[in-house]
């Protein structure tokens, strides 16, 4: 019942050849940076993937060839693109790479923690992701007919993760959003994980709102402070986003990662109160310039919310983002907000920096949660009306790609995935896309893929247990939606200033324009001035505008300023303290 405190070399040790291995954290949050270099140094080899996210553990594996298989829903680099090596195997079909629906990847592991064959879920109808899936077969109710998702269990041979705390009798606590890390320590038959502070045993009872692991959950435990950099792992420290750009850049991401020293302002941005985080520190731009097509598709976006609003922020969506916390600080303050792909729940707004910004959302949120409490509670049970979502390519029946296009060369081009889209496409009352570059390309006649698609319609969605609503795309052309009926997207209103014919030149089939199409309105001032000096003030949502070529010097401009900002609220701070 106590888990062996092991030195990091012996803790990795412990995972066998070919084991099925799924790693913890988010994104660029608590991923167990230190495990994976060593696995990435003197580990075996043909592991099988199993994890919701690929992104930087994956490319750590990859490049050091462990990897024999893969299994996931989604794996990007966040602000800094496609990861290349994840793209290579794909394209390549170097590798067997499996996509899965999120809600069958949790059944799949709720269902091995519980000891079942095989858990129940709903269908991503609509979409080709049930045939795509190897765990998920179609299954009928005797009773009512119904049809359903039979999800096979799985259980990971070895799950990784990084905290920042363990105990002495070997409990472990994670502080703020918990990802999947939770039903990973259940399901897995071994759980190893690192730690930043080992404290006394009984400690963490007075440590506030933690997350625990208990103890007997765990299989090792190692002490590595640092564990997690240049990741987040709160209260410790915050992400080194020039740090993982450098190490991006870098010949070998293995080599580059391996120095994890922390700069001293990184730990002590992990501790700052809400207060401290002004939006001001971040150098806005000048409220007077012209609206551009980021901040009129950010407030047309904003608008679709209103005070009965449950919206979640889903991962790598920086305008969706945006526009969530523009609602809520504008006209939709009663709205609900969770983010951190609802880690984080009802979220007050404040200002989007790559820094602090989980910081903030973990410190104000009401509570924290882990994607299994979320889709069992609020997406499965159709509470949650918007999920703004970027879409790669959308077909005129509202269809989307996110998987993988066709480059003009007749290459394949691999994607980041779908994440959990393919589920929330129904089960959210709003199917709400969005396109940044409306070209023949991007809205085509028919996807060859549908990774995600409304297929619950009309009275259908009443007896499923969603609340009614319909599926609308905004590009920086127009806003379409979808005629149900007549199953195509039809444009209802264009952006400013641009025409009909230059829709119709854009777009991958005979376009039908709405009788009362109009032109969108312009933003208003006081909104467009909360937008810049409150809610972006790095500009996050360019990222998603950007052409390739002019990317990298955008990026140096947003992590320049970011860190300054940083630095900024981290002076205020002291200077406040020394004042008192």
């Amino acid at each position: 019942m106590t888990p062996r405190i092991v030195p990091l070399e012996e803790l990795v040790a412990r995972i066998p050849e070919g084991a099925r291995i799924a790693v913890g954290g988010h994104h660029f949050a608590r991923v167990p940076v230190a495990a994976l270099l060593q696995l990435a140094k003197v580990g075996p080899g043909g592991l099988r993937w199993f994890s919701w996210g690929g992104g930087l553990p994956l490319e750590i594996l990859l490049e050091a060839g462990r990897i024999a298989r893969i299994d996931l829903c989604f794996s990007s680099l966040d602000i800094f693109g496609l990861p290349p090596r994840f793209r290579a195997v794909a394209e390549a079909r170097g590798l067997p790479v499996h996509d899965w629906p999120a809600l069958a990847m949790i059944a799949a592991l709720e269902a091995g923690m519980r000891n079942l064959p095989y858990l129940p879920v709903q269908l991503p109808e609509g979409s080709d992701m049930a045939d795509r899936c190897p765990g998920l077969c179609v299954a009928q109710d005797e009773g009512s007919g119904r049809s359903y998702g039979r999800v096979a269990a799985v259980r990971p041979d070895v799950a990784l993760i990084h905290a920042p705390y363990a105990d002495a009798a070997g409990n472990v606590a994670i502080l703020g959003a918990r990802a999947l890390d939770v039903l990973l320590a259940g399901a897995a038959r071994d759980v190893l994980v690192t730690v930043d502070e080992i404290v006394p045993e009984g400690a963490l009872a007075g440590m506030g709102r933690l997350t625990v692991i208990p103890r007997p959950l765990i299989g090792a435990i190692a002490h590595v402070p640092g564990g997690a950099a240049p990741t987040s792992c709160l209260p410790q420290y915050v992400t080194g986003w020039q740090a993982i750009r450098t190490a991006l850049d870098a010949p070998s991401l293995v080599a580059a990662l391996a120095d994890r020293r922390i700069a001293p302002d990184l730990r002590a941005a992990a501790r700052l109160a809400p207060k401290a985080i002004r939006a001001g520190a971040f150098a806005a731009k000048p409220a007077d310039d012209p609206p551009t097509v980021d901040e009129i598709m950010a407030i047309r976006l904003s608008r679709m919310l209103d005070d009965a609003t449950f919206a979640s922020a889903g991962a790598v969506s920086p305008l969706a983002n945006v526009a969530y916390r523009l609602a809520r600080a504008t006209h939709a303050p009663g709205m609900m907000l969770m983010t951190f792909t609802a880690g984080h729940l009802d979220v007050p707004p404040g200002p989007l920096s790559l820094s602090l910004y989980e910081v903030l959302d973990a410190a104000t949120a009401a509570a924290h949660a882990g994607g299994e409490d979320t889709y069992a509670a609020y997406y499965q049970a159709g509470r949650v009306t918007h999920e703004i979502i970027g879409a790669a390519q959308v077909d005129r029946r509202g269809r989307v790609n996110n998987l993988e296009l066709t480059k003009p060369s007749g290459a394949p081009l691999r994607l980041a995935g779908q994440g959990g889209m393919s589920d929330v496409a129904n089960m959210h009352a709003q199917n709400v896309l969005y396109v940044t570059r409306h070209s023949p390309r991007t809205l085509v006649e028919q996807v060859a893929v549908a990774s995600s698609a409304r297929g619950v319609t009309g009275a259908r969605r009443a007896e499923l247990g969603y609340r009614p609503g319909g599926t609308t795309v905004l590009t920086d052309l127009c806003l379409l939606r979808l005629d149900e009926e007549e199953g195509t997207l039809v444009v209802t209103e264009t952006l400013p200033g641009v025409g009909h014919d230059a829709i119709r030149a854009a777009t991958g089939w005979e376009v039908r324009f709405a009788p009362d199409c109009r032109e969108m309105d312009l933003p208003d001032a006081a909104t467009l001035a909360v937008l810049r000096s409150q809610i972006d003030p790095l500009g996050l949502r360019r990222l998603e505008f950007v052409a390739a070529r002019d990317r990298a010097s955008l990026l140096d401009e947003i992590l320049a300023r970011d860190r300054a900002g940083l630095v900024a609220c981290l002076d205020d701070t002291q200077a406040q303290a020394a004042d008192a």
